[in-house]
C-alpha cells in the first residue's frame, strides 16, 4: 500500500533516472523464475547515488515513525535491503539486524545476524516485493525468535495479486514508497515511454506469467 502518491511518483522518477528500474518492452528481461518481463528493478544501485539514497532513507524513516512510532529494532532482508535497512536504522538511531534466506551452514549457523531480544518490536525493511515469498520467509525467521513484527516497508512493489494474498494470509502489514502503477504513471507523464510501450507494460502487469513479447 502506497501512503503518499506524490512520494510514490517521485521515488519512481528517481529510480528511473539512475536506471535502478529499467523499462524495455521491446527487449524484455528474463527473471530467475523464467518469466519474461519488460521491467527490471535493482534498487541496490540506489546506494551508489547519495542524493537518491538519502531521499529513500528519509522517506522510509518517516513512514516507520508515522506508522509504528519507534520500534525496538530495524531488520533488513538480505541481501537487497541490508544497505537501505542500515541507513534507516541509522536515521532513527535504532539497532539493526538482517535476515538471511536460510541459516548459515557453518559457524553459529545464524539466519538472523545481529542482536535483538525476544519480544522486541521489529519493522522489516525490504527493497523489492514481487510474490512476497522471500520477504515473508524473513518475517517467519524473526517470528520464530519471538520478534513482535509491526510491519514491513519496501521501496517498490510490482503489486501482483499473489503478493497481496500472501501478506494478508500471514497477517503482515505492507507499505511501499512506490508501486508499479505509480511508476507507469510517472513514466507516461514524463514521456519516458511511448504510448505503444505503455500498452505493453499494462498488458504484462495483467498477466505476467503468461506474457510473451
Amino acid at each position: 500500500m502506497v501512503l503518499d502518491k506524490g512520494i510514490a511518483k517521485k521515488t519512481a522518477e528517481l529510480l528511473l533516472q539512475i536506471n535502478a528500474i529499467k523499462l524495455e518492452p521491446e527487449n524484455p528481461f528474463t527473471w530467475a523464475s523464467g518469466w519474461k518481463s519488460p521491467i527490471y528493478c535493482d534498487n541496490r544501485i540506489m546506494l551508489s547515488y547519495p542524493a537518491v539514497r538519502n531521499f529513500v532513507r528519509e522517506e522510509i524513516a518517516k513512514q516507520v515513525e508515522n506508522l509504528y512510532g519507534r520500534p525496538d529494532v530495524i531488520a533488513g532482508v538480505a541481501t537487497g535491503a541490508i544497505g537501505i535497512g542500515i541507513l534507516v536504522a541509522e536515521a532513527l538511531g535504532l539497532p539493526f539486524v538482517y535476515v538471511r534466506p536460510k541459516p548459515k551452514e557453518h559457524g553459529r549457523q545464524n539466519q538472523i545476524e545481529g542482536y535483538f531480544e525476544p519480544g522486541q518490536s521489529v519493522v522489516v525493511i525490504e527493497d523489492l516485493i514481487s510474490t512476497g515469498n522471500s520477504s515473508l520467509n524473513a518475517v517467519q525467521a524473526l517470528k520464530e525468535q519471538n520478534a513482535d513484527i509491526k510491519g514491513m516497508i519496501a521501496i517498490f512493489t510490482y503489486g501482483f495479486p499473489v503478493s497481496t494474498e500472501n501478506f494478508e494470509k500471514e497477517g503482515v502489514e505492507l507499505h511501499t514508497l512506490s508501486d508499479y502503477e505509480s511508476l507507469i504513471e510517472q513514466a507516461s507523464d514524463t514521456h519516458y515511454i511511448k504510448e505503444n510501450q505503455l500498452q505493453t507494460l499494462l498488458e504484462w502487469r495483467s498477466n505476467p506469467q503468461q506474457w510473451k513479447p
